[in-house]
């Protein structure tokens, strides 16, 4: 079965090196949680506001081994009037036996309160 694992962080300033370890936290927590192999993953999209411009946050994705081959791809997030500044989410396709409720989405720093419904 195919199912979507959802993440999201902000970050406090737009630099390179808060992104890429804030993106990295929420990827690994993103995997531990839900016991994700790379092999098992179709493809991840990772968007980010408007206001992160420093780097493309794929590259912590790359810092896990293995995950070399894993199919990435930023975006731009759309630009809603009053929506979280500074924030990076990421979608994630992976084929698993777990179903919808059994799947953990990771929401952390001020992303939680994208999704409280759903928090662990």
């Amino acid at each position: 079965m195919v199912r979507g694992v959802r993440g999201a962080v902000t970050v406090e300033q737009n630099s390179k090196s808060e992104i890429v370890e804030a993106t990295k936290e929420v990827i690994g927590e993103m995997i531990e949680r839900n016991n994700i192999k790379p092999e098992d993953v179709a493809q991840v999209i990772i968007t980010t506001t408007e206001d992160l411009t420093a780097v493309f946050p794929a590259q912590a994705l790359r810092l896990f081994q293995g995950w070399s081959y894993v199919p990435v791809m930023c975006a731009q997030e759309i630009s809603v009037s009053g929506s979280m500044r500074r924030c990076i989410r990421i979608m994630m396709t992976i084929n698993t036996d777990k179903t919808q409720k059994e799947i953990h989405h990771v929401y952390l720093g001020e992303a939680k309160k994208l999704r409280p419904d759903i928090q662990d």
